[in-house]
């Protein structure tokens, strides 16, 4: 139904509520807020000590452990041909040693089914090692 904007008698009062006054007033007050929350959610001011000692501590050494599947489904640790019961024990030995866990990188061939790939992913995931690298060849 088309409104109609034309009245009969002019002198009648108009009995809608006009509310874009309103909504203007929203819109400010929203973008009022929206200026003044980061200045809110400031963090509070430390003055931290200087640092008096030039030495620094040096990270622990973390070497990075290689493993490799061939395109046979062959394990390799670094170049060290394994079977997967020694892959296992080798990981073991990582995850319980006390030094921070090193990178391990995953090397698999392309022609590979990539369950084999996910299989080795599994067994560093039960030993909470995840630092994990997929080794790729750049093209």
């Amino acid at each position: 139904m088309a409104r109609n904007f034309h009245r009969k008698n002019k002198l009648d009062v108009i009995s809608e509520l006009n509310v874009t006054p309103l909504i203007d007033l929203a819109f400010s007050l929203l973008i009022i807020f929206m200026i003044t929350t980061p200045v809110i959610e400031q963090y509070n001011r430390v003055n931290l000590p200087n640092q008096s000692s030039t030495t620094r501590q040096p990270p622990p050494p973390v070497e990075d452990k290689y493993i490799t599947i061939d395109a046979d489904g062959r394990l390799f640790w670094g170049k060290i041909p394994v079977a997967l019961s020694e892959l296992k024990s080798r990981l073991d030995l990582l995850s319980n040693a006390e030094t921070p866990a090193p990178t391990i990188h995953i090397r698999g061939d392309k022609t590979l089914p990539y369950q084999h790939i996910i299989d080795v992913v599994n067994l560093l995931k039960e030993r909470n090692l995840t630092k994990l690298s997929l080794d790729t060849r750049a093209s």
